[in-house]
């Protein structure tokens, strides 16, 4: 079981609560990822599965329940321990929210790496059949005034609920990602970007150069909503692409052009790692969401005909 040779310890913001969070990530005997609510006594352990996976709120990935103790926005943390080959660890925490740092993957691979990985085998989920989750399905499994809210945010920004994600077979020895954007901001636009995993250290270095210093992003005109409903109390200049009111344009500078799409790769990197191993299949992702990644893995795992379990060497 590939895990840390070292604890990691960081400490930043909830992106969301905006509370001042810590973790504490150490090597783990048992396979999994594990978090551990340490500010909430005799908590048990919450697995990373997608079968655990309690909220998603079309922004982010929360683990366990909401009204009890759950672990919100691991999405990029999840990201890193699978591009750094780990799927062991407990991760003591002693918040409701996985800090932001910078809004990417990078400090959290930096540290993993850093640290250092002990070899093992990895699990490879095989997709054999299709699946797919349709924008339009996952908004019915919604709240009815969630759907109506929704409703209206897409009437008045002019966006189209026809996204979906889509896992399908491939030769069996990697996860292909193809992400697609598509924003009425001139600045966003349609952008689409590709990416490789087969777990060699060139697709690891792929994603560490081209990948994980993409941040996530927003209007600045938003958050004060958001920060009125609970969310990004924690976001600022220095962890969120900041998009200007008219949306062609940022309030701070962009790493590439399209970082936007690369951003949205990490996304569904860490998303996928909460099926427990490696999937190998391509990944199609058209406007894709946190929630449509996990209800596309709920209908993989849906049926044993699905998909095939191997173990696979790590680097």
């Amino acid at each position: 079981m590939p895990t840390l040779k070292k604890e990691v310890v960081l400490s930043g913001r909830g992106i969301h609560s905006g509370a001042a969070v810590k973790i504490v990530v150490r090597p783990f005997d048992r396979k999994g990822i594990f978090f551990h609510r340490i500010d909430i006594p005799n908590s048990e352990l919450i697995e990373a599965r997608f079968d655990n996976v309690g909220d998603t709120k079309m922004r982010n990935t929360t683990i366990g329940m909401p009204g009890g103790a759950h672990v919100q926005t691991i999405e990029h943390l999840m990201a890193a321990l699978f591009i750094s080959g780990i799927d062991s660890a407990i991760i003591e925490i002693n918040g409701q929210e996985t800090p932001i740092l910078d809004g990417s993957a990078a400090v959290f691979i930096d540290a993993f790496r850093g640290a250092g990985v002990t070899p093992g085998k990895m699990k490879k989920i095989v997709v054999r059949r299709p699946v797919v989750a349709l924008a339009r399905d996952v908004r019915r499994m919604l709240p009815l005034g969630l759907r109506i809210k929704l409703w209206f945010y897409d009437l008045m920004s002019g966006r189209r609920s026809d996204g979906y994600v889509k896992l399908v077979p491939n030769d069996g020895g990697a996860l292909d990602i193809s992400a697609t954007l598509v924003y009425r901001e001139k600045i966003i636009g349609r952008q689409t970007y590709e990416y490789k995993f087969d777990g060699s250290k060139q697709s690891v270095a792929d994603f560490i150069g081209n990948i994980a210093r993409a941040r996530t992003f927003g209007k600045y005109s938003e958050w004060e909503y958001l920060k009125a409903r609970g969310m990004g109390r924690g976001a600022d200049e220095t962890n969120v692409i900041a998009l200007n009111d008219a949306g062609d344009g940022t309030l701070n500078a962009l790493i590439w052009p399209d970082e936007f799409v690369r951003h949205k790769i990490i996304d569904a990197v860490g998303d996928m790692a909460t099926s427990g191993g490696m999937i190998a299949g391509r990944l199609e992702s058209y406007k894709g969401s946190h929630a449509m990644n996990n209800v596309v893995l709920k209908k993989l795992f849906s049926d044993p005909r699905n998909y095939d379990i191997v173990e696979c060497e790590t680097n």
